[in-house]
């Protein structure tokens, strides 16, 4: 059985939005075309991360539009419908929220994968079984349940990143860097397959 996860494709920082790190979407994107879960967005969601983005690197737009369409065309049965009426009846602390777990109650996710937890209370969500998860720890369960196959997309990732290229050890370090210390950690575990 795989995991059906509702991206949320930015963190919360003190006093804006902002875009999860580079490498967290990449492995979020390349697990989930690797068929370890099921990545799903809304046009608002996926609008929304291109703006963050846009917003914080300008001198990426290029770069930030071709990974927009890479994602339309190559998650294009990620795009959530239908979430829209369920919205007004929810009740978050942001409410500008609401339609991030509209979109997981109507595709039946179990997860929402995002920096900012504290914005989607256990106590909110347990009525619909979902969890509020951050990433590395996600990205960590996901590696627990398929570790050969998650070992073999960060391998193909690490590979992939060859500008300067990364050794084992480098991309261990980097993914800790990255904010993702747990999922590092499983690689480190298995150094030697990486």
């Amino acid at each position: 059985m795989r995991l059906e996860a509702h991206c949320r494709s930015f963190r919360r920082c003190p006093r804006r939005k902002c875009p999860v790190s580079v490498s967290e979407a990449d492995i979020l994107l390349r697990f989930s075309h690797a068929g370890l879960f099921r990545a799903r967005w809304t046009e608002q969601i996926l609008d929304e991360w291109v703006s963050h983005l846009l917003e914080s690197k300008p001198q990426l737009e290029s770069s930030v539009r071709s990974q927009e369409k890479a994602m339309r065309e190559h998650f294009a049965d990620a795009l959530v419908t239908g979430h829209v009426p369920l919205i007004a009846g929810l009740d978050l602390p942001d409410l500008d929220d609401r339609h991030v777990l509209a979109a997981a109650i109507q595709c039946g996710a179990q997860h929402i994968v995002t920096e900012n937890t504290g914005d989607f209370p256990s106590e909110i969500l347990d009525r619909f079984a979902i969890e509020a998860i951050n990433a590395d720890e996600f990205l960590s369960r996901t590696f627990d349940l398929y570790p050969v196959e998650a070992l073999e997309v960060l391998r193909s990732l690490r590979a992939y990143y060859s500008n300067p290229p990364f050794t084992s050890s480098e991309f261990i370090l980097d993914l800790t860097a990255k904010g993702l210390p747990k999922l590092a950690e499983r690689a480190r575990q298995r150094i030697d397959f990486l």
